[in-house]
């Protein structure tokens, strides 16, 4: 009998010719199993099968796990936390791809989710078996590894990938090829010559990088899902993410009783994102709770040199490279070439990410080119090394994994290399830093640094203590950046060490002119104007003309928030007297854009719009979105103070559509947009706008200009006093829905003119059929409210609130619940309200 039939040695009783028997697990008596296909049967009666099921659940012993076609795959001692989204996607793609490989970080997850993706497979498979290549090192075995795994030998002449082609036949079957990636060619060859010949093979593959098989598909598996960074305590919320389940649920069996609560889920969250989200390094974190407190526990994975040893006391029976992450990451590194090796440690000092132009600047050197970096990267980033980011931003930016890239650092302090990387990494962020070289308004310009901000950081800290001229500049261009990101506290820090040292003094007033600004954002209007003095002072001894108009900036920036508008209205026109140049116009439009909202504050409209109309169309031309929407909103901010508000909505709205709408620079424009309305008459648009605001800037943690608020709170209060308790209610309920792309989508909705001027007449004759209640009522219900939830919101009985509604219905001619929430959700997102 050839032994392709499946017949493996010492399994069976006996071989005949035209079939092979064996006994029945429990009794003893002779089955007959054909010799084609099917599972060998192991009982002879239901009643043996129902016995031995009995047999074992009375000794306690777990049987291995089967799947489709009854084949055997290791039974899981613990449980699988997540992974929906990938095993819906692994079904599909399976359907369609013979050959699907996973690929991903060492200790990601790749081969647990392959084992439980395996146990949920149709029916149709008669077989699936599972091929652990870990512990193989002779390539040459690979085929006789796969046989010995099928549970065939050498039969009739025919060796190596005959005798499996002959074992797997025209079966629906699926292979599960563990970890390739250190055996990726003889697994990519044997995997496409099976495929070829096995037409109804399909084969599941694990590695840290693709086969690179015709045919093959690629499936990425990625890091655990993180918490949203606004989640807080809420276990709730936090419940939802992968890791922290998984961090939950291996914490609870290492430490019974151990659960999520406000108390403890902040911590939680954050020792996930400290590891992104990767399976092996939660799973090894969480075997410390008991032992350690979580606040241990996250201030040991902030230090670099313990975060290893936290990463450590993997399952003393799993694969020797789960016994720790850095075995994990050791298993890679040892399959790298001795030029990827050190591209890979050398990176590790670039936390915040990285282009390729950076990782040239920084890897090149001691016998690596420039141009063989770039192949290098790539293929660390093949071989799952490195990750790309998400998004279309250009150029494409890299990182290393946390964990990882401790590692990395690990190996490069251990090969000498690390001075050597890090003064590379400082010229090349000079270098980046000379781009903004010439700005006369550098710290209100974007920095060539801000996306390298987390790297700036490392680097320096790595390189504290040197006092050099290098790094005194890059440590004032990360101050610039956190001011910039309205972090003034880590601004002022820096800034403060500057002015105390003699490097600080040499770059003459740029530091106390940045201090200045920074203690505006902090409210500390004292110490701005005494930093906005001795920056003018510093620049007027320099006698550096762009130097002095940054200064004069500076201090009328202080002199603003002081309510010295007079004082503020001088110095800027001093300043533009100094930079007013014909090749600088760019930097001409933008002090004179600081003169007209100074004017502004001072009463000076008039001049203020003639100012905004020389200078908006420079700004709109050259300078980036940022300064143009500033511009723009100083421009509605002066039509709205002359009571042109058709002209002041049409600036606000430009505004909207060139800022991002989750950050603060949309907020000033929305706010301008609820003042429109206030002046309007349009009490209930301006209230909710507003509410809107205040808990968007609350969220962003961010304020605007006290006299930009003061005007604010202003008109808020005059909606109030115009509004009904109920009107006020509805304002404020609807402003909670309003948030990023949905508060700019509202407040655009308005529109202008005499298309709004249609809708409101429309809206009003639709509303003056209701009372002042029964809109309420029907906004409400629009929010999805109940009646129950209705009548505790105002005070109403239940009966009460369905009365309510008995009558919008007969008054509108509505039949259902959801009609009037569709009524009144068009009439809110139409920005229409009653005139009560």
């Amino acid at each position: 009998m050839a032994e392709g039939d499946g017949f493996v040695p010492g399994r069976y009783g006996q071989e005949t010719g035209m079939s092979r028997s064996r006994t029945c697990d429990v009794c003893g008596a002779t089955l007959i199993v054909s010799p084609h296909g099917g599972r060998p049967a192991r009982y002879c009666s239901s009643a043996c099968r129902q016995l031995a099921f009995r047999r074992r659940a009375a000794s306690g012993v777990t049987p291995a796990v089967s799947t489709a076609g009854g084949s055997v795959l290791p039974p899981a001692l613990d449980s699988f936390v997540g992974r929906r989204h990938e095993l819906s996607g692994l079904r599909t793609l399976l359907r369609s791809s013979r050959l699907l490989t996973l690929t991903g970080a060492g200790g990601v997850g790749k081969t647990r989710l392959a084992l439980e993706f395996a146990k949920g497979l149709p029916k149709r498979f008669a077989r699936v078996d599972l091929v652990e290549l870990a512990s193989l090192q002779d390539s040459t075995l690979v085929t006789q590894s796969l046989a010995a795994a099928l549970g065939v030998g050498e039969r009739a002449g025919r060796t190596g990938v005959d005798v499996l082609v002959r074992a797997i036949g025209d079966a629906s079957r699926v292979l599960i090829l563990d970890n390739c990636e250190h055996l990726a060619e003889p697994c990519a060859r044997l995997a496409a010559t099976l495929l070829g010949r096995c037409p109804r093979l399909r084969i599941l593959a694990t590695s840290r990088e693709a086969l690179r098989v015709p045919g093959e598909t690629v499936f990425r598996v990625g890091e655990l899902y993180l918490p949203p960074a606004d989640a807080g305590d809420d276990a709730t919320a936090l419940m939802q993410s992968d890791a922290v389940r998984l961090f939950v649920d291996r914490a609870a069996s290492n430490s019974p009783g151990f659960t999520l609560h406000r108390g403890n889920g902040h911590l939680v969250a954050e020792i996930c994102r400290r590891l992104d989200g990767l399976a092996l390094a939660v799973e090894l974190a969480a075997r410390h709770v008991g032992a350690l407190a979580l606040s241990d526990i996250l201030a040991g994975l902030d230090d670099q040199f313990s975060q290893l040893d936290l990463l450590t006391g993997g399952s003393r029976t799993g694969p020797a490279r789960h016994s720790g992450f850095a075995a994990a990451v050791d298993w890679s590194h040892r399959l790298l070439d001795p030029a990827e090796q050190a591209v890979f440690r050398r990176l590790s000092v670039l936390v915040g990410g990285f282009d390729a132009t950076a990782a040239q600047a920084v890897c090149a050197g001691d016998g690596i080119g420039r141009r063989q970096v770039f192949r290098i990267l790539c293929a660390l980033e093949a071989k799952s090394l490195v990750v790309r980011l998400p998004g279309e931003t250009a150029p494409t930016r890299f990182r290393q994994l946390s964990a990882i890239r401790v590692c990395a650092l690990d190996r490069l302090r251990a090969s000498g290399e690390l001075h050597a990387t890090l003064r590379r990494a400082l010229a090349w962020l000079t270098e980046l830093a000379g781009r903004g070289r010439g700005e006369v308004f550098a710290d209100q310009a974007g920095s060539p640094l801000a996306a390298e901000r987390d790297n700036l950081v490392s680097v320096l800290a790595c390189s504290a203590g040197h006092g050099d001229a290098v790094l005194v500049r890059l440590t004032l261009e990360l101050a610039r950046v956190h001011y910039q990101q309205e972090q003034p506290s880590a601004a002022r820090a820096l800034l403060t060490g500057l002015l105390r040292g003699a490097g600080g003094r040499a770059l003459g007033g740029q530091v106390p002119a940045l201090a200045a600004r920074v203690a505006c954002q902090q409210a500390d209007l004292d110490e701005a104007l005494r930093l906005g003095e001795q920056a003018v002072q510093s620049e007027r001894m320099r006698r550096d003309a762009a130097g002095l108009a940054n200064a004069l900036d500076a201090r009328a920036a202080a002199r603003l928030c002081r309510g010295e508008f007079a004082e503020a209205v001088a110095d800027l026109r001093e300043c533009l007297e100094v930079v007013a140049s014909p090749s600088r116009p760019q930097d001409t439009a933008w002090c004179t854009h600081h003169l007209a909202w100074a004017l502004l504050q001072a009463g000076g409209e008039l001049e203020a719009d003639e100012l905004m109309s020389r200078c908006l169309p420079v700004l709109r031309q050259q300078a980036p979105w940022p300064r143009t929407a500033a511009a723009l909103h100083t421009a509605g901010a002066v039509r709205l103070a002359l009571g042109r508000l058709r002209s002041a909505e049409t600036l606000f709205a430009e505004v909207l559509r060139i800022a991002p709408g989750a950050s603060f620079h949309a907020l000033y424009p929305v706010e301008g947009l609820a003042l429109v309305a206030a002046e309007s008459g349009d009490m209930q648009r301006a209230l909710r706008l507003y509410e809107a605001s205040v808990r968007a800037r609350r969220r962003l943690d961010t304020e605007p200009e006290a006299p930009w608020w003061h005007r604010m709170e202003q008109a808020a209060a005059r909606a109030r006093t115009r509004l009904s308790a109920a009107a006020q209610d509805a304002a404020v309920a609807g402003a909670r829905g309003l948030r990023g792309e949905r508060l700019v989508a509202y407040a655009l909705g308005a529109g202008s003119g005499e298309d709004r001027t249609r809708r409101d007449v429309r809206a009003t004759d639709e509303r003056l059929r209701l009372t002042v209640r029964e809109s309420t009522v029907a906004e409400l219900v629009a929010e999805g409210l109940t009646n129950r939830q209705i009548a505790d919101r105002l005070g109403l009985s239940i009966h009460t609130v369905a009365t309510h509604l008995d009558k919008v219905r007969d008054k509108l001619g509505l039949r259902s619940r959801t009609q009037i929430a569709l009524w009144a959700a068009a009439r809110t997102e139409g920005g229409c309200t009653a005139r009560r």
